[in-house]
């Protein structure tokens, strides 16, 4: 049981890793949001190691079930520390989805399903680019670029 780092299948799994991080970070980095490129690459990265691990570790045994489980709870305490709260206002709430959608892609990745992988992130990124448009569209229908309710909703 080891892990074959001259392997194409470890590549493979690297790039796409890699490539779906960056292709999520980018848009969030753009932004000025939490968790971009770098970050967004290595929740993507971090996320397919360990389910490779847990399908390493079934080989013996093992339960990859559990591993993926885990995963799922952990990423839930780094989504947790983007969160904040201001006067009441909750923000980062969207970031902190991102990051268990990375989680989620990596998982994919680490599962050898690289095209799937490569889609969810390019859907992840249509969503966030296109509800943020859909949003600036409802906002000036409501009042305008410079209305008062702008003003409340950027705090």
């Amino acid at each position: 049981m080891y892990i074959d780092t001259f392997s194409l299948q470890f590549w493979m799994a690297v790039g796409t890793a890699a490539l779906c991080g960056a292709i999520v970070g980018f848009e969030r980095q753009i932004h000025g949001k939490p968790a971009g490129i770098r970050t967004s690459i290595l929740i993507c990265l971090g996320t397919t190691v360990f389910i490779r691990l847990g399908a390493l570790a079934s080989l013996g045994g093992g339960d990859p079930a559990r591993v993926l489980a885990q995963v799922v709870t952990g990423i839930g305490f780094i989504g947790a520390g983007v969160m904040l709260a201001r006067e009441g206002l909750v923000r980062g709430v969207t970031s902190a989805a991102v990051i268990w959608m990375l989680a989620a892609i990596g998982c994919v990745v680490g599962l050898e399903q690289y095209i799937a992988a490569i889609v969810l992130a390019l859907v992840t990124v249509g969503l966030l680019t296109g509800v943020a448009v859909l949003e600036r569209v409802i906002r000036s229908l409501r009042g305008g670029d410079y209305g008062a309710g702008d003003r409340a909703d950027e705090r």
